[in-house]
């Protein structure tokens, strides 16, 4: 027995000392953990507290792009035609959002966009950190969006273009995207000149994604430069606005007007029809967005017979004192044959412009060559590019083929079988106008004068000029007499080219002028695609627009008035022949 109950207190004091151990094992190992935990905290927090800085920058820290201002673009005197202002874009982060959140209902209404649609981007995307919700609207809306309050919901700063002159000078300026990226016009030619570089800064922000301070900048972003046109938006105004009236009037099919400066090449105004509202795209027709002045071909008809003249009177073979027989009032080219408007028979070189005689421009032609009158045309920029750097450029038709047969001659002393666009034209009859240069045309406003090319002498420009001068006085242009200044130039009226070929009930209304005649200042040209209301000749529709356009821009350049033009004011209708 006393054995026994000695091995029981053996084991008792046993199994004692085990669970002393244990528990001052557990209790070491617990008091060492809080050592541990002890040093760690003051370790962070006393000795090296930059990983507990380090740790809460990546959790509240954040770079943020800095958007650059895109340049403004405007006109020869600073009036702004493109700007670009500051607005805010609505965004959300889905993995923080809430699709079942009771106040993306207001969301959806302030931002009129399906609140369905809204619920299911955020649950479809909810592995997404970033989602557009509603870009570039006005920071009103913005801030009533912010006061919901709602998780996962903010608001960026970035910049909207606008257009303050619209669709008047739609054709010229263009347009960006919704990233600020140019699309047509001068937005698209100059973009890498309009378009900023952005900028970087880092940003403190809140638990809610809110930001709380700007802290560093570590790019400062760097605005697009600036464009100045040549345009001058009182004469873009004034030429939008007749051209716009002449097509309604009309029912024509489109129109396109063309201002240049003489003694410069700048481009004044340019306005086509139809056009859209760059700050409106809802409604935009593709057909619309093309810069015609430009891009669009035609054959100029007889406003093309000045320059097969100035051709003859450079020859040496024809002065202004020539007389061409016109009889019987037709030429016939094998199956060909052209015609005048009646037999004028024997006539003068300037009765041949100011009556627009086909017979008579036709014989000097022959007389001549193609290749003599082809070489004048080239070198005054028909079927040359203008040098104006602008997208979409047609450069036009001019024939060149190795042995002229007799009607090509023909044809082409009068405008046909060849093409060119309202701007080439335009660029011909300021070498006409300014005594024989040719400028290197431009849409930017030129801060040196040009270095032209002399292509025609000043003799045969200023014979030639008083033959435009008849014209108007006179012959088939004197609806384009601009009230109190005189003026010259051609009229010009030609079949429109359709599927099957020559579209016998379409034509083209043309009248390329300049004014004041006895020293240009600005060359015009108009151009009416087919008009509907029964008058349908250059004379009776392009040439009224000419004259409106150039009283009033004369007027606007402050050129002084002439008091007596031709010795009375020019009548109402057209007298002579039409051309």
């Amino acid at each position: 027995m006393s054995g026994q109950r000695k091995q029981t207190t053996w084991s008792q004091r046993l199994a004692t000392g085990l669970k002393a151990w244990r528990f001052g094992s557990v209790l070491g190992v617990f008091l060492l953990v809080v050592a541990v935990l002890g040093w760690r905290l003051v370790d962070l927090h006393v000795v090296d507290n930059e990983f507990l800085r380090k740790q809460g920058d990546v959790r509240t820290i954040r770079v943020e792009t800095i958007d650059a201002h895109r340049g403004v673009i405007s006109d020869r005197y600073g009036e702004p035609l493109a700007v670009s202002t500051p607005v805010q874009t609505i965004w959300a982060n889905p993995s923080e959002a809430d699709p079942e959140e009771a106040r993306l209902t207001n969301l959806a209404r302030l931002l009129d966009i399906s609140e369905a649609g809204l619920r299911k981007r955020l649950e479809d995307y909810s592995g997404r950190e970033f989602i557009y919700l509603r870009r570039k609207v006005q920071p009103g809306l913005a801030k009533d969006v912010m006061a919901l309050d709602i998780d996962g919901v903010y608001t960026r700063q970035e910049y909207r273009r606008y257009y303050p002159a619209g669709e008047v000078t739609a054709h010229i300026v263009g347009f960006t995207n919704i990233d600020e990226y140019g699309q047509e016009g001068m937005e698209l030619a100059y973009n890498p000149w309009l378009s900023g570089e952005s900028g970087r800064k880092r940003v403190l922000k809140d638990n809610r994604g809110r930001t709380i301070k700007d802290l560093t900048l570590i790019r400062d972003a760097s605005p697009g430069r600036n464009l100045e046109l040549s345009i001058d938006l009182r004469l873009q105004y004034l030429a939008y606005r007749e051209l716009k009236a002449v097509v309604n009037a009309h029912s024509a099919r489109g129109g396109t007007l063309v201002m240049l400066d003489v003694d410069t090449g700048e481009v004044l105004a340019m306005a086509n029809q139809g056009s859209y509202n760059p700050n409106d795209r809802s409604q935009l027709a593709a057909e619309n967005l093309r810069n015609k002045a430009i891009t669009d071909l035609f054959e100029p008809g007889s406003t093309m017979k000045p320059i097969t003249m100035a051709a003859a009177l450079e020859s040496g073979e024809y002065s202004v004192n020539t007389t061409i027989d016109t009889s019987p009032g037709y030429r016939r080219f094998g199956r060909f044959t052209i015609r005048d408007h009646r037999n004028y028979g024997v006539i003068s070189l300037t009765d041949i412009i100011a009556k627009s005689s086909n017979v008579g421009i036709s014989k000097i032609a022959t007389d001549i060559g193609g290749d003599t009158i082809r070489d004048l045309y080239a070198r005054m920029g028909i079927g040359q590019p203008t040098g104006i750097g602008f997208p979409g450029e047609a450069v036009g038709v001019l024939p060149a083929p190795p042995k002229w047969r007799p009607v090509e001659e023909a044809t082409l002393s009068y405008g046909y079988g060849m093409s060119v666009n309202a701007l080439q034209l335009a660029q011909a009859y300021t070498v006409i106008a300014n005594g024989g240069i040719r400028y290197p045309l431009s849409l930017l406003k030129l801060d040196k004068e040009p270095q032209g090319q002399r292509v025609l002498s000043e003799k045969v420009t200023y014979d030639v000029r008083n033959m435009l001068r008849e014209v108007v006085t006179r012959g088939t242009g004197t609806r384009a007499q601009p009230g109190f200044y005189s003026a010259g130039g051609k009229t010009g009226t030609v079949h429109l080219v359709g599927k099957q070929g020559y579209e016998d009930s379409q034509y083209k209304a043309i009248f390329a002028g300049m004014a004041p005649i006895d020293n240009p200042r600005i060359v015009t040209v108009v151009a009416v695609d087919a008009p509907q209301s029964g008058e349908y000749y250059g004379g009776e529709v392009a040439a009224p627009v000419f004259a409106r356009v150039m009283s009033d821009a004369l007027r606007l350049l402050n050129v002084k008035p002439e008091l007596e033009v031709g010795g009375a004011p020019a009548p109402a209708e057209t007298t002579g022949a039409r051309g």
